[in-house]
């Protein structure tokens, strides 16, 4: 019982923290991207702390949460489809030998999320405005946006594998109290 009511408190905090975070990208839309992003770092806390099935219980109440609270649906949109899922996907993914096929994977489902993301952006939200842009740039624009941000997803992969291990070796025994 215990471990079940640690676990409740736990997802709790951190979709508070989560939805925080969201709530901010409205007042500050310029980190539109940012708090997502540490939103979904705050995630790893749940995956190290007491598993995976209840980082998407926590990812899922956020996610849906966030669509109705927050007023950046951008914001949520990125959540949803990236930043909250992939902390939690990469535990599994960095499994994966040999390393370039794990690369290979992780580039896939970013990739693939990126995708989903700018076309239901479009859709939902009427942003016709970024098929114009991407006009502009020729018929390559979206290929050649995709791989521009493929190094930055992989700077964003290594840190979010650095924080883990910040977390196991420096937060969580000074959390615990256990020096």
């Amino acid at each position: 019982m215990e471990r079940i009511s640690y676990r409740v408190a736990l997802g709790g905090i951190v979709s508070a923290f989560c939805l925080v975070g969201m709530f901010l990208t409205g007042i500050f839309p310029l980190l539109y991207l940012v708090l997502p992003m540490i939103s979904g770092v705050l995630l790893l806390i749940i995956v190290e702390e007491v598993g995976t099935q209840w980082a998407w219980v926590t990812y899922i109440a956020v996610g849906l949460l966030s669509l109705f609270v927050t007023y950046d649906k951008e914001a949520a949109l990125i959540f949803i489809m990236f930043f909250g899922c992939y902390p939690i996907l990469q535990k599994y993914i960095n499994r994966i030998q040999p390393k370039i096929l794990r690369v290979l994977v992780k580039l896939l489902f970013f990739n693939g999320s990126i995708l989903c993301y700018f076309h239901l952006n479009v859709r939902l939200f009427g942003m016709e405005d970024l098929i114009e842009t991407f006009q502009e740039w020729g018929k390559y624009g979206g290929m050649i946006t995709l791989i521009v941000l493929n190094p930055f997803f992989l700077m964003y992969d290594s840190s979010l594998d650095g924080l883990c291990e910040l977390y196991r070796m420096r937060l969580r025994p000074r959390i615990s109290g256990k020096h």
